[in-house]
């Protein structure tokens, strides 16, 4: 499937052409626009506009890719709540603190339906987004919630039902990242020295245009994959950086590739924070598994080299568990999926499975950056274990591909759809285990990997059990966790402080999209 510049400019052309020309202003001013689902008594500290638009930018050498893109400026508050110095298709970084109230009026001027999901952050479930609240061409939507996270790195994406995985791949998505006193506070790299790196794989055409799922039924069963890594919305990415300490804040933001990260010197990575924030004190790492939703932030001190040496992030092969999940475990070749539609998995065998390639290359200068010591300890983090349960029976999912879809307990998604088992009760702390169950071969159950995103809380990792990897990274508050064929895990997170309803879902793209997502309501 092409993401098609002509089937855009059919629907959006005339009205993106009359709207192109004009400042912000005319949109921001409209109450028509803008007044639909806002609080008259909310008054915020940061007020952004932010839209969803189609552009074309290079990416490879020859002709510029068509994207999609949230663009941005900040109406009222510090003007570096957003940072637009990014070139790319990505949209603004977010700057937000603990405690701020923030307003987004979001306007899009895309061909389909779409709305906002804030990943990792506690909000209102009407700000979450929902796919019951996407908003059309010309729509809008405003988001107004108080930033109740610790310091952390999170992120923004689309998320319609049936199309969050082609919106993201076309190229919507941005960081967000929330700072409090307790961070600040630490001997930490700020500055130049807190690089975000996104991410991302992507197929291109021989016009440097976007290709999305050529292989059809077997990309959308496994996932969509690329052969081509971009960091920030670029390929073969490098830069330089000085010789001291450096803070790298990690998004895999891929559709359904998980990343097994290493320095290729074979020197440790040092962990320093997950999902939710810092973690306790730094952990050292020979590789660490990352899959799409999560997020990996590392200490890299950059003074440990000479001048003029490269160093780089890599992937190495997955664990023979991971790489088969992510090809439908047709390693064997058994059932049907094994012998009628080999031809469909051997063109996906060259998008970088089971081989080590370059994330990122990182050149050391001669300059020397800020001498920081690598804290002994980092935060203190909540403690919350199994005692602290409130459920006396634990929740269980489990995890399936049958009929050419994704399964939850046997379920797949529906807009409003709860069932009896997925009701929390407001303030209840609970434990949930995920199974990602192996039973049978070919079409009727195949193993895959699936990470698995709760919204609206942050959970602790209690255990795993099954295949296991020294890879993972546990630690700390985490709102995606990823699960390998055969495995379990259970987390237990507290459900406040919001009544609503909310998502848990694969963090596959496709998956999700397919029917591996399901609603939980929080209520009273």
């Amino acid at each position: 499937m092409y993401i098609d510049r002509r089937h855009f400019i059919k629907w959006t052309g005339a009205a993106i052409a009359g709207l192109a020309g004009l400042s912000f202003t005319p949109f921001i001013n409209s109450q028509a626009l803008w007044g639909a689902n806002r609080e008259s008594s909310f008054e915020p500290d940061v007020d952004i506009y932010l839209e969803a638009v189609s552009r074309q930018v290079p990416i490879l050498s020859g002709p510029d890719t068509d994207v999609w893109s949230y663009r941005g400026k900040v109406l009222v508050g510090p003007t570096d709540t957003l940072d637009l110095s990014d070139t790319s298709y990505l949209g603004p970084t977010f700057r937000l603190k603990k405690g701020q109230k923030v307003r987004i009026r979001f306007l899009n001027l895309l061909p389909y339906d779409t709305i906002i999901h804030w990943h990792g952050l506690h909000v209102p479930d009407l700000m979450d987004g929902h796919p019951r609240l996407v908003v059309g061409l010309g729509s809008s939507y405003t988001y107004e919630f108080e930033v109740l996270n610790r310091a952390g790195t999170y992120w923004y994406h689309p998320h319609p039902h049936g199309r969050t995985g082609h919106q993201l791949y076309s190229g919507l998505a941005g960081v967000l990242i929330v700072s409090d006193k307790e961070e600040t506070s630490l001997p930490l790299p700020t500055g130049d020295h807190d690089l975000s790196l996104v991410i991302q794989d992507r197929l291109f055409d021989q016009n440097n245009q976007l290709v999305y799922m050529p292989g059809g039924m077997m990309d959308r069963m496994n996932g969509m994959l690329g052969d081509r890594i971009l960091v920030n919305g670029r390929a073969n990415a490098s830069t330089d950086v000085d010789a001291g300490a450096y803070r790298l804040r990690i998004i895999n933001a891929s559709n359904a590739r998980v990343y097994r990260l290493a320095w290729d010197d074979g020197r440790p990575l040092i962990v320093i924070g997950t999902d939710g924030g810092l973690i306790e004190r730094p952990e050292h790492k020979e590789d660490v598994l990352l899959s799409p939703g999560e997020r990996l932030e590392i200490w890299a001190d950059f003074s440990r080299y000479p001048v003029d040496a490269g160093v780089r992030l890599i992937s190495r092969p997955l664990p023979e568990a991971a790489s088969g999940g992510m090809r439908g475990g047709m390693r064997g070749g058994r059932g049907m999926m094994g012998r009628g539609m080999m031809g469909g998995m051997m063109g996906r065998q060259s998008r970088l499975e089971n081989e080590t390639f370059t994330i990122m290359r990182f050149k050391v200068g001669s300059v020397t950056g800020p001498k920081l010591d690598l804290p002994d300890k980092l935060t203190p983090l909540e403690r919350i274990t199994r005692a602290d349960a409130d459920n006396s029976s634990v929740r269980r999912f489990t995890l399936s591909m049958a009929h050419m879809q994704g399964l939850i307990n046997g379920r797949v998604f529906a807009m409003q759809e709860v069932a009896p088992d997925e009701i929390v009760h407001l303030g209840a702390t609970e434990i949930w285990e995920f199974a990602n169950e192996v039973s049978g071969m070919g079409m009727m159950n195949m193993p895959m990997v699936h990470p698995m995103h709760i919204h609206a809380v942050q959970f602790k990792v209690l255990n795993r059990w099954g295949v296991g990897h020294n890879g993972y990274m546990d630690k700390g508050w985490k709102d995606t966790v990823l699960l390998l064929p055969g495995e379990g895990v259970q987390v237990i997170a507290r459900f406040a402080p919001y009544t609503g309803l909310y998502l848990y879902h694969c963090h596959n793209l496709e998956h999700g999209d397919g029917g591996m997502m399901r609603n939980f309501r929080i209520v009273l």
